[in-house]
Parts: structure tokens; sequence; C-alpha cells
């Protein structure tokens, strides 16, 4: 598709070479400046016209209201808002700026080669969450949207469709072009749920989040849960997993919880009578004050939750990104 650019590129040239030419050739020139000028007007319209034959072979016009509405169809129809938001939060989480460098969200997981598409903590997400998307992606990439913010934006109305906050996304994030371009391992950058408080402080705190962070993003939690096939543990967290909403801290404090063991050996907690479950990195929350004050408040504070959860969940969005924009 030829640009404006380069049709003012073609256009310069008879211009500039007009010195010292006659009568007959600057009519000339005149009239090629005059045909220029009319291609220049036409230009837009060519373009739109084949933008949308484009769009129209991809099965309709794309605009950011119709990628909403097959996001939100998506969310609806699969109820697999939990694990979307689970596909955003590993690709955005392996950032670090600590002993560690680097990383950002950038698709990478497309690959599974190598890298962080092989990821044992991002099991089911390369082949189940790429599943569902995929008539989305198929749609809109990359005419649109990157697949890098595709999967940030689909969290965000993941998010909002199961009852949380309104989450803003700014767009920009570049895609992997290959597994080489993913970080070095998951150590070091994703938490691990058999671990403690020191753990988290660890993982998180390199990413320039404080306590406080930490427990707001936690609480992503309550939606969703844990299949032994994929990571070891069983179960979901609350009693209505696909509904964003304080629950998890809810639980947190007023449930009791028994120590088990999976079948996969991995040791958990779990409440007898509802069966739902807590990690050891989640019942940590409770065992230090500078944790469990913000447990507290966000189990008596749904709206104080949203907020800090939307605060913290966006500075994860976005670590590791430049020159973000705030529309498509």
């Amino acid at each position: 598709v030829q640009t404006h650019a380069q049709v003012g590129v073609g256009a310069q040239r008879p211009a500039a070479q007009m010195g010292g030419m006659g009568a007959s050739s600057v009519l000339g020139a005149a009239a090629l400046a005059a045909a220029t000028l009319n291609a220049l007007r036409r230009a837009p319209k060519a373009l739109h016209q084949r933008g949308c034959v484009a769009m129209a072979a991809r099965g309709g016009d794309l605009s950011f209201e119709t990628l909403v509405s097959d996001l939100e169809t998506v969310m609806k129809t699969k109820n697999c808002g939990a694990l979307i938001i689970r596909l955003a939060w590993h690709d955005a989480g392996v950032f670090s700026n600590g002993a560690l460098k680097g990383g950002c969200p950038n698709a990478a997981m497309r690959f599974t080669d190598g890298g962080e598409g092989s990821f044992g903590a991002n099991a089911g997400l390369p082949d189940v969450a790429l599943g569902l998307l995929k008539p989305v992606t198929d749609k809109y990439v990359p005419a649109l949207i990157s697949n890098a913010d595709l999967w940030q934006f689909a969290a965000n109305v993941a998010i909002r469709v199961m009852g949380g906050p309104s989450i803003k996304t700014r767009f920009g994030r570049k895609d992997a072009a290959s597994s080489a371009e993913s970080v070095e391992s998951q150590e070091g950058r994703l938490p691990d749920g058999d671990k403690g408080i020191d753990h988290l402080r660890d993982i998180f705190y390199p990413k320039g989040f404080d306590d406080k962070a930490i427990v707001a993003l936690s609480g992503a939690h309550t939606v969703g849960g844990c299949k032994l096939e994929r990571s070891g543990f069983e179960g979901y967290w609350t009693e209505e997993p696909l509904k964003f909403d304080n629950a998890y801290f809810k639980d947190m404090l007023s449930k009791e919880y028994a120590s088990e063991t999976t079948a996969k050996g991995c040791p958990q907690h779990r409440n007898a009578a509802t069966g739902t479950i807590m990690l050891i990195s989640d019942l940590a929350l409770l065992s230090d004050p500078a944790f469990k004050g913000h447990v507290e408040r966000y189990a008596a504070d749904q709206s104080a939750y949203f907020a800090d959860f939307s605060e913290a969940w966006v500075k994860l969005q976005e670590n590791g990104c430049s020159d973000l924009r705030d529309s498509l």
C-alpha cells in the first residue's frame, strides 16, 4: 500500500529539477504538481477502501468496539476469565529489575519450542488459553492489535465481566518474534504457591511493588482455581470462582483450613465445609502484620481492594514497556 509519504517523495523529484527549465517545462511541471495534489487528496480514500477490503476478508469491520464485544462473548460463553487473567499475569509478571533484569509482556508464550512457552508455571496457557482466544486473535491480530496488547486487554475485559473494576488499558506492546525473546527462566520471576512471605517479597520487590501491592495482586485468586495436572495444586479459592470480588480476603479471615498434600505431592490447605483451598503463599499473608492489615482492610472494603488492585495491576501490565498510548 502506497503511503502519503511515498506519494510526496515521488512528487518532489521533478520540482527539485526545475532550475534552468523553459516555459513549456515549467507548464509541464505545474501540471505534474496539480496531478500530484489530486493524488494526495484521493490517497486517504483509497487507503481507507483498501483497509476495508482487508478487514472484510478477515470477517468484517474491525474496531475497538467489536473487539470488546467479541472478548466479552468469549468470557461469558467459555467462562474462561480467570485463565485469561493468568495468561496476562504470567506474560507481564516475568519483569524484574533486581538481580535478574528485563522481561516484559511480549506474548513470547506463543512459541513452545523453548523459553516462556515451555515454562512449567505456564502449563495450560500456550495451548488452552490461547486456544480459547484463537478466534479473536485470528480476527484482530495484527490488523488492529498485537498479541501482547490483546492478552492484557482481554484480561481487563475478563475482570470487568466477572464483576471486578473497569481497568484502563494502554496499548503499544511489541510481540516477540521467537522464543529467543523470552526471559531465561521462571525462577526468581514468578511466585511459587508453596512458599511464604520472604519469597513473595523476593519476587515482587524487584518488580517495584510494596507489601500493599503484593496483597492486592494476590487477591486475583478470588477467581479461578488450581488444576492438578497443570500446577500440582487442586481446588478453587472461593465458592464463586467466576465472580471477581473480595471473597478471597473474607474467606481467608473467616474460614478454617487444614493442611493436605495433593496427589502430585504439593502442600496446600483446604476448608472441609466448602472444599475451597488456600495455598501456603495465600495464608502467608496473615503471618506478617504488614500484610495482614491489608487483608483485613480489603475484606471489609471491596472498593478499597478494587482501587489498590487496579493500581498494582496496571503497573504489572506496563512493567518493561515504553511508548504506550491511550488508544489503539
